[in-house]
């Protein structure tokens, strides 16, 4: 009698209901001219002092980084007038966004994020062995009142990005502070302020004022966007003594290389490269939209440093069909099925040659011409 076949390792359950995350798109075969507007990348790059912090931190590549990235946290201290002892770096935000629910979601436990919220929440909190909560949505924007109505006694974490990816829509700080107010004490909030710098509301606020006063209140930021960093992987956070604490216990020793954390303060230290991305794309933002808006499609609102741009639900005139037309041109979007928005598509404000030939190319499709 043959022995029978030995079992192979089983994922926990759970698992394998985790979707993959897939990234924005580089290219298009056959294509040599390609407009990257995909990720949501800084058209001007990064700082050249980042850069050249970069170079310098390769002198000692046989050196294990300082675990407490120190000389970042202390950057950020200063930048932002708050406590250096109350902000952990991370390998960019996501793994920040993850580590918040490994310490505080398990089996049994439950995590509220929004309709079209950024797809890391989901995965973050099935992977922590918790129980994925959708809020739905009002006109594309978080609902304070749906978010409090998805609570239960099994809620531990709410993740609320604001900007919001992939629609660019925000809430007045008056609502996040009514949403805060709404929450259980042993409920934690987390405010995703990746896109934090764009938004130039008057209503608008990140949150460090909750997450410097609150107990159950965390911001986190990344440098992947507006300091053109994305490739290093660099993320923060800020909020209460015992959830750092809590994260820092978890979290890798040497999460951080020596190089992004060099380059990551003197990104900081360069406010006049900041503020040129911002002008950029206080300038690029309504052009866009307006562009787009004058071709007969909708454009949700934005305040973040893209649009969403939406499709009729018709043969040739589909978003899958514009992604294909645009590709085709050289110019590569983002696809947004997987956030519940399969009409429509997320572009990122570019440089001007690159929105140029996103509006020549979009109102070629409109105007039915061929690829």
């Amino acid at each position: 009698m043959s022995a029978s076949p030995r079992a192979r390792p089983v994922p926990r359950p759970g698992v394998l209901a985790i979707d993959l995350y897939v990234p924005g798109k580089s290219g298009a075969p056959g294509v040599r001219r390609v407009h990257k507007l995909s990720s949501n990348e800084t058209p001007l790059g990064p700082s050249p002092a980042a850069v050249a912090a970069v170079h310098a931190a390769t002198a000692r590549l046989e050196l294990y980084p300082d675990g407490t990235s120190a000389v970042l946290r202390n950057a950020i201290a200063a930048r932002y007038d708050i406590d250096a002892a109350r902000i952990v770096c991370g390998a960019g935000s996501d793994e920040l966004l993850s580590l918040l629910a490994y310490a505080y979601v398990g089996p049994g436990d439950e995590g509220i994020f929004c309709r079209h919220g950024f797809l890391v929440y989901r995965i973050a909190i099935l992977a922590a062995g918790g129980t994925a909560v959708v809020a739905p949505e009002r006109d594309l924007t978080a609902d304070v009142d749906a978010i409090l109505a998805a609570l239960t006694p099994r809620t531990k974490i709410v993740y609320v990005a604001n900007p919001n990816n992939p629609t660019g829509t925000y809430l007045p700080f008056s609502e996040v502070r009514r949403l805060h107010a709404g929450l259980p004490s042993d409920v934690l909030l987390v405010l995703d302020g990746a896109y934090a710098e764009y938004a130039l509301a008057a209503d608008y606020s990140a949150g460090f004022e909750l997450a410097r006063d609150a107990d159950n209140v965390v911001m986190t930021r990344t440098f992947s966007k507006i300091h053109g960093l994305a490739a290093l992987r660099i993320g923060w956070m800020v909020g209460p003594a015992h959830v750092m604490d809590a994260v820092n216990r978890i979290r890798g020793p040497f999460n951080l290389s020596t190089a992004g954390m060099a380059a990551g303060a003197a990104a900081l230290a360069d406010e006049a490269h900041v503020a040129a991305a911002i002008a950029h794309n206080a300038d690029w933002l309504p052009r866009v939209t307006e562009g787009v808006r004058a071709l007969g499609l909708v454009v949700t609102p934005s305040v973040a440093n893209f649009v969403l741009v939406h499709f009729p639900d018709a043969p040739g005139r589909s978003a899958a069909d514009a992604d294909a037309f645009l590709a085709a041109r050289g110019v590569i979007v983002r696809r947004v099925t997987a956030y519940g928005l399969p009409d429509a598509l997320r572009v990122t404000i570019g440089g001007a040659e690159a929105n140029a030939a996103f509006l020549d190319a979009l109102a070629a499709f409109v105007r039915g011409e061929r690829a």
